[in-house]
């Protein structure tokens, strides 16, 4: 392996005079061609592939933003579809856009930011459906909202689980 590397280094001692144009040029920086046809290596076959790889590779990507757009676009056109499935008849008879209706579960089952969607909220709305064992604890909810007996608060949770709550 030395002697190939002692001989790679001595390139860059020989120097050589160009035929055509008469230039002096290194050994070691010289690109040669030959019009004459040889047989093909398994090298050419590899670059041959590889350049249509990268061919191939390069269609795909032009291709992939198309692809992905029209694949979320699929998955949006299915969202109301699919709330409208999940939530009860008496609900989705009440006309609001599904994206705006976002599950709380307990005690209160939706919340609908009303105009959410269209980016400005006109209305909070609190949707829950009738449950006798909850009853009193919805009446609870409604009479502290009547009263406007609320607060708003911003809770941050920090990267390192630091709880903090602001004003």
């Amino acid at each position: 392996m030395s002697e190939i590397l002692s001989t790679f280094t001595n390139f860059k001692n020989i120097l050589c005079i160009c035929p055509e144009c008469n230039n002096i040029s290194r050994l070691s920086e010289l690109h040669l061609s030959s019009n004459k046809k040889t047989k093909k290596t398994w090298l050419d076959d590899f670059e041959s592939r590889t350049r249509d790889f990268g061919v191939l590779e390069s269609e795909h990507d032009s291709k992939a933003n198309e692809i992905r757009e029209k694949a979320i676009q699929r998955g949006r056109e299915q969202v109301p579809k699919m709330v409208n499935d999940s939530l009860s008849g008496a609900i989705t008879k009440l006309k609001y856009n599904p994206y705006d209706i976002k599950p709380i579960n307990h005690p209160i089952d939706y919340v609908v930011y009303d105009g959410m969607s269209d980016g400005e909220i006109n209305n909070v709305v609190f949707l829950h459906e009738k449950n006798s064992n909850l009853a009193e604890l919805h009446k609870s909810i409604r009479e502290t909202v009547k009263k406007k007996e609320y607060d708003w608060k911003v809770a941050r949770i920090s990267k390192e689980g630091e709880f903090e709550l602001e004003d």
